[in-house]
C-alpha cells in the first residue's frame, strides 16, 4: 500500500527530507522541482514546506490521481 511508502516522514516535510524521499536527489534539483511547480509546496517563513501527498502525486502513487 502506497500510504506506508514514506510513513517514517512527517506529513509536512522540508526540502532536505523531500530530496531524500526522491532518492537522495541534490537540493539544487529539489529546488528546481519546487520552483517549476512540478511538486506543489507551501512557503512558511521563507522556507518551503511540502505536504507528503504532493510528493506522492509527483511520483504518481497517490490515489487522488485516479
Amino acid at each position: 500500500m502506497h500510504v506506508l511508502l514514506f510513513e517514517s516522514y512527517p506529513d509536512l516535510v522540508n526540502i532536505e527530507q523531500m530530496c531524500e524521499m526522491l532518492g537522495n536527489i541534490s537540493k539544487k534539483s529539489g529546488y528546481k522541482l519546487l520552483k517549476e511547480k512540478k511538486i506543489k509546496s507551501i512557503i512558511i517563513a521563507k522556507r518551503y514546506k511540502i505536504p507528503k501527498i504532493y510528493i506522492l502525486e509527483y511520483l504518481e502513487l497517490s490515489d487522488t490521481n485516479t
